[in-house]
């Protein structure tokens, strides 16, 4: 498929090597570290040829992790924050009908947030926001800002006005929680365990605490086919609907309104990014329906020709799986263009074969 959208792809600014190298450390095979280094900081070369090459019409792109949530100090990660978004617009600005960008934010002020993401939608055509996990903050970090919390509820209020996504990316456990849960367990970091763990407490935080009844049109996007959540959702609405409601009723708390469903089919989208089954695929699309679930490769962390592979190579055998070629355009190019409310991208039009 041709005009396809990719939309976890990250890119991390020039003069970073030494702080790619570390990260290739958690995260790359041996074999593959010089390629990652040097394609996490390639921006439209060599990533223009590859999308070329295997159908990518447009990717937006997004600064890697741990981005600007792991810049515990207020000023200097806003300051950075600013400085990144400049850069990648500046990157970009020759090929905007194939590349975007999402805002890197600094979340310890949600005012703060809520002006530099405005800059950036509307000043510099971003696409929304993309933050790793939770803000570290004071301290040597060691202070967590989950956005789930009411002082947020103004960035909220703003995101929800300029009509965009936010997109809750992993970040690696440091700190105390590395310490106590993963220094023995060190190759659960990342995509085996880490990174779910990270994104769904900070998601259903989102949802049990009411965040998306107080502003019923945000629009959240999660990655790889929503983190382990759908999997769980029966247990989840069971003890949601049958347990914690009563609970938090009888306790004078707060709980969501509705059900873990509701909020899956109408405030959240999840992404094919570096998970790469079909019969994963099917059974997401059996949950929440072909409509809440984008195309993504996971770039450079995930290889283009190996999400190719799969997505193209074998689009007749997803086609079959997800209900046919209708749910397979979608979830590839149409959902990403409503969503991000993109037009006039390469390939744009392009036919699903």
């Amino acid at each position: 498929m041709f005009g396809k959208i990719a939309l976890e792809e990250a890119y991390e600014m020039a003069g970073m090597e030494a702080k790619s190298k570390r990260e290739a450390e958690l995260y790359i095979d041996p074999a593959s570290h010089d390629r990652y280094i040097r394609q996490i900081s390639d921006i439209t070369v060599e990533r223009k040829k590859l999308s070329d090459k295997y159908g990518i019409g447009y990717t937006v792109l997004s600064l890697t992790v741990p981005g600007i949530q792991g810049i515990a100090n207020q000023a200097a990660a806003e300051e950075r924050a600013t400085e990144v978004n400049n850069w990648i617009a500046d990157k970009i600005k020759g090929d905007r009908d194939r590349f975007g960008a999402f805002a890197a934010l600094s979340m310890h002020d949600p005012h703060q947030a809520a002006r530099e993401l405005t800059r950036c939608v509307k000043e510099l055509g971003f696409h929304g926001a993309l933050v790793n996990d939770f803000q570290h903050s004071g301290p040597n970090g060691e202070t967590y800002l989950f956005y789930d919390q009411p002082r947020y509820d103004p960035f909220w209020k703003v995101l929800e006005e300029l009509d965009m996504p936010f997109y809750i990316h992993p970040a690696a456990p440091s700190g105390v929680v590395y310490d106590k849960l993963y220094k023995d367990r060190r190759y659960l970091v990342g995509p085996p365990l880490s990174f779910a763990n990270g994104v769904s407490l900070h998601l259903l935080g989102i949802v049990s605490n009411g965040v998306l009844d107080r502003f019923p049109n945000l629009k959240i996007i999660v990655g790889h086919y929503g983190e382990h959540i759908p999997f769980d959702f029966w247990r989840i609405n069971h003890w949601f609907e049958d347990v914690e409601k009563p609970l938090a009723k009888e306790q004078g708390g707060v709980m969501c309104k509705k059900t873990i469903y509701d909020y899956f089919k109408k405030n959240i989208w999840v992404t094919t990014s570096g998970h790469f089954s079909t019969h994963t695929l099917k059974y997401v699309v059996d949950e929440i329906g072909a409509d809440r679930i984008l195309f993504s490769v996971d770039y450079p962390y995930e290889q283009i020709e190996n999400c190719s592979s799969w997505f193209d190579g074998h689009a007749k055998e997803i086609q079959q799986a997800i209900g046919g070629k209708e749910a397979y355009r979608l979830i590839g190019r149409d959902n990403a263009m409503k969503l991000m409310k993109l037009k006039g991208f390469h390939d744009e039009h392009a036919p699903v074969e």
